[in-house]
């Protein structure tokens, strides 16, 4: 006997062999069983679903000697024509190959015969939407109202194209694409009766490949059984799909959770050598961020499919969310530009190295070259407090005369070394004097102030008019209401005048800063922290993406020892899990140097939340804003004169410190 495909030898004979459609099992189940059966059915669905298999069981159970049941006997001898094809009342139509409408009316010429051997004449009409229009024309009445002895079964695979005409005189039933999970389970099964060596791998591998379709599955199946010589093997499997080999794509994932671009680029070079797909490459490295993701938020849900769950756990704990959610972004638009890069190995490693260079940086972190560590920079590695102040180090006068003056420090720093002039004795160079209410004393004989050249080595600067043509002047923020601005001490000769200030539109709408900006300062240790000073410490320990929002909506209640108890809005309480938890207690605990736990709780605290303070004082500073705008002369006599208007939705303050807490 000549050898019989899995597809084919596999095909259910019963109802309770269908495998992935209970949905419409379950209907046809209660109508055979009640006897409550309509004249037309549609089945739709894509290729290899179940859709032909089911409407010849349902043939089968409508023409069962032993009467319509959802259980046929299989042993009758209409039971078996059926199952072998020949059953003279079941009449498949290929409508691919049927499409004129001749072909329609003689089958229709052929309804109001009686059943020759069956209960029921039934007509399975495959590719339904293959008919053209005068064939769905020619076929209307008849579906509307066919004799009793008539069932039509209709199966497509694209019921868009179907006449509404259709559509409304069928019970439609859509059948579902086959998850992995259930073509893996399936899969088992027959190889196992079939007494066929596999590896769990390669099932899965073959289950993704089939993209829904058990019949696709089962072909595959019967040729990497050939391909490894009655064997499943991964590699074998992995070889004869053309897939990227999974270990790889995790290898290139751990290389950019560690920010190691020689890596990542090595990596590449040795799938190149493999001849790989580096679109599959995308598309596996695309799957596996989506599990990470998923690990992330949900880690039960990670399954064991390629058993690599441990590894996609710790990538998850690794990574940070933002990371992984911005490493599928670049992905997914490397994908959609990889036809157009000429070589596409290029194109792959311009997608990797983007996700390292777009990589977001965590609030205090700075950027330094490969090698050297980032982290809090008010905090050394241990914890403790690092003098932020820089190093004593030689000024250059020209070069000092030339770049703007330093803004003085808040508390006193030492004065750089003095600089010898080449010509003359010498000088020490004056630190820049700090804005105070009154006028600056003049400077001392032989010290040489910030804001003017040497008279020894004087710098020739170009005319303000000049330079302004070629390259404005970088804008610069005004100083706060009610602190005066120092004068400049007069440039040496006394003759030369300074050069004219660049002329403020009138009205300007981000110039304006508010005044009485108060600062809460950030506490030293957790006995001292209370609701406002949470505020400040928020600001410095260096949260970033969904847990610092999540950490801005949270009040804090109270401090227990090393514990701090929060309180969470039930908007933002479903955002919350674990991993946030631990990061703010890592934050937290760094900050402190000391172990810090956190506990944080739904309902409404009593002092106000970082988020709901930032909302506070925008709308302050956007009404003082307004108000100094709108009593302001010059804007009052453009709106005078000229008929104008003041936007208040246009006016964005300026905030003299963008960490104010």
């Amino acid at each position: 006997m000549s050898y019989q495909v899995l597809a084919r030898k596999w095909r259910p004979s019963t109802f309770h062999q269908l495998v992935g459609q209970d949905h419409v099992l379950k209907a046809l189940v209660n109508a055979l069983d009640s006897n409550r059966l309509h004249h037309a059915y549609l089945f739709t669905g894509t290729r290899g679903v179940g859709k032909t298999s089911i409407a010849r069981l349902f043939a089968k159970s409508l023409n069962c000697e032993q009467g319509v049941s959802a259980s046929p006997c299989g042993e009758c001898s209409a039971c078996r024509e059926i199952a072998e094809g020949r059953f003279v009342d079941l009449i498949e139509v290929d409508a691919a190959s049927r499409t004129k409408v001749e072909d329609t009316r003689e089958l229709m010429e052929n309804v109001q015969y009686a059943p020759t051997q069956g209960r029921y004449k039934v007509y399975l009409i495959d590719e339904v939407h293959m008919l053209s229009t005068h064939s769905f024309n020619a076929l209307l009445k008849t579906l509307e109202e066919p004799p009793p002895h008539i069932k039509f079964l209709l199966a497509t695979t694209d019921p868009q194209k179907l006449p509404v005409t259709i559509l409304s005189r069928c019970l439609q039933f859509n059948l579902k694409n086959m998850i992995p999970e259930r073509i893996v389970e399936h899969l088992r099964q027959v190889l196992e009766a079939e007494s066929v060596r596999f590896e769990e791998p390669a099932l899965w591998l073959l289950a993704r490949a089939a993209n829904g379709s058990m019949r696709d599955a089962m072909s595959l199946t019967d040729q990497a059984i050939a391909y490894g010589s009655g064997a499943l093997i991964e590699a074998d499997v992995r070889a004869m799909l053309g897939t990227v080999d999974q270990r790889q794509v995790l290898g290139l994932l751990e290389r950019l959770a560690e920010h190691d671009a020689a890596g990542v680029i090595g990596g590449v070079a040795a799938l190149a050598e493999f001849g790989v797909d580096f679109d599959g490459v995308l598309a596996e490295l695309l799957g596996l961020l989506h599990r990470v993701a998923l690990a992330q938020m949900l880690p039960d849900s990670v399954d064991n499919s390629l058993g690599d769950r441990e590894t996609v756990l710790d990538l998850a704990r690794r990574m940070r969310a933002e990371d992984v959610q911005l490493y599928y972004q670049i992905a997914l638009g490397g994908r959609k530009e990889l036809p157009l890069v000429p070589v596409p190995r290029e194109g792959l490693e311009m997608t990797l190295l983007r996700m390292l260079a777009f990589r977001p940086v965590n609030a205090g972190e700075v950027a330094l070259p490969q090698g050297q560590a980032t982290g809090h920079p008010e905090r050394q590695a241990d914890g403790t407090a690092a003098a932020m102040q820089p190093e004593p180090e030689a000024v250059d006068v020209t070069t000092a005369m030339s770049a703007p003056a330093p803004v003085a420090p808040s508390a006193p720093a030492q004065a750089p070394a003095p600089t010898q002039a080449p010509t003359q004795a010498p000088a020490p160079v004056a630190a820049a004097p700090e804005p105070q209410p009154e006028p600056p004393e003049p400077a001392p004989a032989g010290e040489i102030p910030p804001s003017a050249p040497s008279a020894a080595e004087p710098v020739a600067a170009p005319a303000f008019s000049e330079a302004y043509a070629a390259e404005p002047p970088p804008a610069e923020d005004p100083p706060p209401w009610g602190e005066p601005v120092a004068p400049a001490t007069p440039a040496s000769p006394p003759a030369a005048e300074p050069p004219p200030k660049k002329p403020e539109p009138l009205g300007s709408t981000q110039a304006v800063a508010t005044p009485g900006l108060v600062k809460t300062a950030a506490p030293g240790s957790l006995a001292e922290l209370d609701g406002p000073g949470w505020i400040a410490v928020l600001e410095a320990i260096g949260l970033t993406g969904m847990t610092y929002n999540i950490a801005a909506n949270a009040a804090l209640e109270g401090v227990s020892g090393n514990r701090l108890e929060f309180l969470l809005s039930s908007q933002q309480m479903h955002l919350f899990n674990d991993t946030h938890r631990q990061r703010m207690e890592q934050a937290l605990s760094t900050y402190f140097d000391t172990p810090v736990q956190v506990q944080i709780s739904e309902g409404q605290g009593r002092d106000e939340t970082p988020a709901q303070y930032r909302e506070r004082r925008r709308r302050e500073r956007h009404a003082e804003a307004v108000a100094a705008l709108e009593n302001d002369p010059n804007v009052r006599a453009v709106i005078a004169n000229f008929d104008a208007r003041l936007e208040p939705e246009s006016i964005k303050p300026v905030d003299p410190d963008n960490n104010e807490v």
